[in-house]
């Protein structure tokens, strides 16, 4: 179950990268690079939250909710400007070791490995570097949108398809337990 909390995190660790506004398209490229590369090496994405194939690459879905100010969220204003001429800015200055206390060190080091790869991409080129193979999960949804299937992404990042449809039933069993548990708080 996708927690505002760690979401508003994942972006403002990504915002706290540049002295400027940055495009939500940029953004959340990068998250959905970030949950990608962590399902590679850890098994499961940092956000959970269910991503889609839309027109301009792949998106987590209620992060771009919240982005987009569709959902709102004081998890998220606390970190997160509203949406302003397509670009986001942080409300307040980050400092990892305090403030990020809800990513681990290597959800961070995730984080940083992602900015290292990716950062210094506009948006635009971000956006074509999805369509170009970088995320063959991708697929144009013909001005709609469609869920991606995350055996398909631990298919192909390598894991057999035994593995993945374990993995699968992991989030799914992780997911379920966030929802009850949530219930209770």
């Amino acid at each position: 179950m996708l927690s505002e909390q760690k979401v508003s995190q994942i972006a403002a660790f990504f915002l706290s990268r540049k002295d400027e506004a940055m495009p939500h398209l940029k953004l959340i490229k990068l998250m959905y690079l970030a949950d990608r590369l962590s399902m590679a090496r850890f098994g499961v994405p940092l956000s959970d939250d269910r991503a889609y194939s839309m027109p301009h690459g792949p998106v987590l879905s209620r992060s771009l909710n919240l982005m987009k100010g569709q959902v709102t969220s004081t998890e998220w204003s606390s970190w997160v400007s509203p949406l302003s001429n397509h670009k986001l800015r942080l409300v307040r200055p980050v400092s990892e070791l305090d403030d990020l206390d809800e990513l681990s060190p290597a959800d961070i080091a995730v984080l940083n490995d992602v900015w290292a790869a990716f950062g210094r991409y506009d948006q635009f080129a971000l956006r074509d570097l999805t369509h170009d193979g970088l995320t063959p999960e991708w697929e144009d949804p013909r001005g709609s949108s469609r869920e991606i299937d995350p055996a398909l992404v631990f298919r192909l990042i390598g894991d057999s398809a035994e593995v993945a449809d374990q993995k699968v039933s992991n989030l799914l069993e992780r997911r379920e337990l966030a929802r009850v548990m949530s219930e209770f708080t």
